[in-house]
């Protein structure tokens, strides 16, 4: 899928690749956070053969040019979940939003593990 937007540019449409791309590195740039994980064991074995690294664990899902994002994280010991997970947040939703120019209206965090 592709988030399409219109300006008096012209049409300029996005790929889901290129979000989760950019929200990957803006979630691994967040201080606590370790690495990102698949959801499930499927999803964990088409990420093995894909060049980026970076996209693994986001899912993106864009319904009437809203982006509703999820993911999936290991933390580092420690830490303040909550705290991190708010960061987290903040920091993807403003990653997005200004990369697309469009409207993030969640980011869910889901921590997987905790790593020592």
């Amino acid at each position: 899928m592709t988030v399409d937007t219109n300006n008096y540019y012209g049409n300029i449409s996005i790929s889901d690749d290129a979000i989760r791309v950019v929200a990957g590195y803006s979630a691994m740039d967040c201080y606590g956070v370790v690495d990102l994980v698949s959801k499930s064991f499927k999803d964990s074995a088409k990420e093995l053969f894909r060049k980026e690294s970076y996209s693994k664990g986001v899912k993106i899902h864009n319904i009437e040019n809203r982006i509703y994002i999820d993911i999936y994280c290991i933390m580092k010991y420690g830490v303040s979940i909550s705290a991190v997970s708010e960061s987290l947040k903040k920091s993807v939703k403003y990653s997005v939003e200004n990369f697309t120019g469009m409207i993030v209206d969640s980011v869910n965090v889901h921590v997987v593990g905790v790593r020592v």
